[in-house]
């Protein structure tokens, strides 16, 4: 062979080993990357061609599929009470995409998920639909109700927990929106509805799970579980070092009292039955900042929590000189708290001081409803002890019997309870948000811890109270548990 063909003949393998090589790599390295790039159209028209699995609550669907009306994507999803259901479901757009339970168990709700392979290798035998698998969850659709109708007309967010378990029973938010009317393609104007700059109202934001507010008095319960647990205080009932007035450390500033009550020198659970500001604000103080942030981060403070949907890290400043820890204290300055987390510390507290990790998904099944994965409750962490857990809950149990909580009353049922009248806004000139948690126990223990917080702007800010406007939507909620448990 000539030197030109030799040439040739080098060039030519080097072209086809090229090709060998790129072709081996787009197959076996790049396959997955491919297989679900967005641009895949063939893999958006695969995902849409057969019904979705459903989201099911108390043994029924909340959520559906239906052949869309135009288009190559069969199938759009559909959604039983969607406003209500939205901050758990999320949505699964064919345009926008998924987002929370949606989002988080797509491939077991679209049947693509490994622990499904037998199912779509069956179907292709028996010539059956393909369907997607099914996420069972753990919340309590009447209790669902009774915080969405609670909130109507509000903005505002409930959460409410198992406390024995951990199990989410109750997750609202409003405004809300309708997940169905973003399902399909041309959904483009009810798309634009949920942002921000064209609805002020963000009715999107899952207020239970991703907005932190001052909870105000509502943590001072957990001042209350940190003076127990670090020894500053042992007998409920016995009076405090708490002047009236008191001025904040190293300053002329007084820290106000809300209302003419007796505040002075008050035993813990006087203070905490008519929510004294100056004594939890002294005791923070005395406490001093890293005691308070201990027993705080162990309640959940200063940590994402994740149910499988991601909340949002409520807060404890790690920076503060002494006045502002005394303020932090009293849940100002710049703590802030999901009603999650607030519904997690009332937890806690009606399990005799053990916090269980709270969580919404109880199994996932194949489309046959085998079970193919089960979540089983786990301990998060031991905030205060039990004999401690039940001093507080004698203190929450005087609020709601004698105190500010009055409104949480259920007959023959123990009802612990804390009201919060939070400030906010530059020099406070915002209205408060009203928040109330509670717990209910009955002979057979604490079914449901509760939080409920409500923006009400349209309120006279002399009306807004923890009491007047969220302690009602609480009792309903822990009523429809109870309900359910008889």
């Amino acid at each position: 062979m000539n030197k030109p063909l030799r040439r040739v003949a080098i060039f030519c393998g080097i072209l086809v080993l090229a090709l060998l090589v790129r072709v081996n790599w787009v197959q076996f390295v790049q396959a997955d990357e491919l297989k679900s790039h967005k641009d895949n159209r063939r893999v958006l028209v695969e995902r849409y061609a057969h019904p979705r699995g459903d989201i099911i609550v108390d043994g029924k669907a909340i959520t559906g599929s239906v052949e869309a009306k135009s288009g190559d994507l069969k199938y759009k999803r559909t959604y039983k009470d969607g406003p209500m259901w939205a901050p758990v479901t999320g949505f699964a757009s064919q345009v926008y995409g998924a987002t929370q339970l949606e989002n988080l168990n797509d491939g077991i709700l679209t049947g693509t998920d490994d622990r499904l392979f037998f199912d779509r290798t069956l179907s292709l035998f028996t010539n059956e639909e393909k369907r997607g698998g099914n996420v069972i969850t753990t919340l309590n659709g009447d209790a669902q109700r009774a915080a969405y109708e609670g909130l109507k007309g509000k903005k505002g967010a409930v959460a409410a927990l198992d406390p024995k378990t951990g199990k989410i029973l109750a997750l609202a938010s409003t405004p809300s929106y309708d997940p169905s009317k973003i399902a399909g393609m041309g959904d483009g104007e009810e798309w634009k509805k949920l942002d921000k700059k064209v609805n002020p109202d963000d009715i999107s934001l899952n207020r239970a799970l991703r907005q932190t507010y001052p909870p105000g008095s509502t943590f001072k319960v957990v001042t209350a579980a940190a003076a127990l647990e670090h020894d500053k205080i042992t007998d409920i009932d016995a009076a405090t070092d708490s002047p009236f007035p008191w001025n904040l450390p190293t300053t002329r500033t007084p820290l106000p009292n809300d209302g003419n009550h007796p505040c002075e020198n008050a035993s813990l659970r006087v203070a905490l039955q008519w929510s004294c500001n100056t004594v939890f604000g002294k005791v923070g103080s005395d406490l001093g900042k890293e005691k308070m942030r201990e027993t705080a981060e162990k309640f959940g403070f200063n940590s994402e929590q994740f149910t499988p949907v991601r909340s949002n890290a409520s807060v404890w400043p790690k920076k503060m000189d002494s006045p502002q820890t005394a303020l932090s204290s009293i849940g100002q300055f710049d703590t802030a708290a999901t009603p999650l987390q607030m519904a997690m510390v009332t937890a806690a507290i009606a399990n005799d001081g053990k916090l269980m990790t709270p969580y919404m998904v109880d199994k996932l099944t194949d489309p046959s409803t085998d079970v193919i994965k089960q979540t089983d409750p786990v301990e998060m962490s031991q905030p205060l002890s039990a004999d401690n857990a039940q001093k507080v809950q004698q203190m929450m149990e005087t609020v709601v019997k004698e105190g500010t909580g009055g409104n949480a009353q259920i007959d023959g049922v123990t009802v612990g309870g804390k009201t919060g009248t939070a400030q906010h806004g530059i020099n406070n000139d915002k209205n408060p948000y009203a928040w109330f948690i509670s717990y209910a126990k009955t002979d057979k223990g604490s079914p449901v811890a509760v939080a409920v917080v409500v923006e009400d702007s349209a309120a006279s800010r002399g009306e807004i109270s923890g009491g007047g406007l969220a302690a009602p939507i609480a009792k309903n909620v822990m009523q429809a548990v109870l309900d359910r448990a008889k």
